[in-house]
């Protein structure tokens, strides 16, 4: 077996650190707002920047590795713009932002060795350059440091974020089963969606309302929005992975496919009583993991199924709950940066 060959990754204590640009996330967000947004996420990239660096540099690259691949900072970006709810972003808030992103990355860590994965923001993943134990160490790290920021913000955050990584870790376990016999499918994956990608977007909005001084049932309203949110977000991604060509993502494309996971176009193909469906069928049901032919043929007859614009269609929806439920707020600026972070988070991908 050839040994994975570290690859250089940007320094953790680049004192200049890009901060990724938020027009594409928010469209129609007032300028102002926008000018403090991205002065917010330059201190949370300098922030985990700082965090990440490590005496050792070997352990410094390669826990700065998808940091330097760049991405959208999503999470960080919900928990300051929930902050403008309140009294702004203070330290308390950078420093939240910054544990809920150290999370996701963790755990984009340990995804990336469970579906063997070769790209990962348009680079080589950290499995693919470092290897599988390394990949898994670094990720566990980066869930430790996240703990100890976590851990000055008070005991409430740290239950906070030991609940939110108790159910992320059990969305990933069902993520990898299917649904059990009597449960409907659908039903199952989109609960599995709420847990491993909804529950910590929920957090990022609770922690930005929490430590900026909201009301409590300001703050219950953006967690319940963050994690409508999540979903749309996830189901947006899971549609990309069918749609996206190679390349256009960062990612492999048609990934889901190869692994064998149910997402919903094909969740919803599957249930089709079309007989022109039973070739598409019949591939859905075979182990795609190394047949390319029969997995590029999958995907070519999936990418023009209807059940893609159903599943597309079901993601605006769920956009549309999100935006919903921040009524409570009444209008304003940040509300309507909120309506359109949802809004994006589907126009972007579906």
């Amino acid at each position: 077996m050839t040994t994975p060959v570290p690859v250089a990754a940007t320094a953790p204590h680049d004192p200049t650190p890009p901060v990724p640009p938020i027009a594409g996330q928010l469209p129609g967000c007032e300028a102002d707002l926008a000018g403090r947004l991205t002065e917010g996420l330059g201190r949370v990239e300098a922030f985990l920047r700082a965090r990440v660096d490590h005496e050792d540099p070997f352990i410094a690259e390669a826990s700065a590795h998808l940091l330097g691949a760049g991405g959208k900072r999503f999470r960080p970006l919900l928990c300051l713009l929930a902050a403008e709810v309140g009294d702004g972003a203070g330290e308390d808030v950078v420093a939240a932002a910054a544990a809920v992103e150290l999370t996701h990355l963790a755990s984009l860590y340990h995804d990336d060795v469970m579906d063997e994965a070769s790209l990962r923001r348009g680079a080589v993943s950290a499995n693919a350059a470092y290897g599988n134990s390394t990949a898994i160490l670094v990720g566990d790290l980066l869930f430790g440091t996240a703990s100890e920021i976590v851990a000055d913000l008070g005991p409430e955050a740290v239950k906070i974020q030991a609940r939110t990584f108790v159910t992320l870790c059990a969305g990933q376990i069902r993520d990898v089963r299917s649904a059990p016999a009597g449960v409907d499918p659908v039903e199952y994956y989109l609960g599995v969606l709420r847990d491993k990608t909804g529950s910590l977007i929920s957090t990022a909005a609770r922690y930005g309302a929490m430590f900026s001084g909201c009301a409590p049932e300001s703050i219950e309203v953006l967690a319940a929005y963050g994690e409508r949110l999540g979903m749309a977000f996830q189901l947006a991604d899971d549609l990309l992975d069918i749609t996206a060509t190679s390349g256009a993502s960062g990612k492999t494309p048609g990934t889901d496919l190869r692994e064998g996971v149910d997402t919903l176009p094909v969740l919803w193909a599957k249930r089709s009583t079309d007989p022109a469906d039973a070739r598409l069928q019949e591939l859905l049901a075979a182990d795609l993991a190394a047949d390319d032919e029969a997995h590029a043929e999958a995907l070519a007859l999936l990418r023009v199924h209807p059940a893609v614009a159903q599943a597309a269609e079901h993601t605006r929806g769920v956009a549309r709950e999100a935006a919903a439920l921040l009524a409570p707020l009444g209008s304003s600026p940040v509300t309507r940066a909120l309506i359109g972070l949802a809004t994006g988070v589907v126009d972007r991908h579906v």
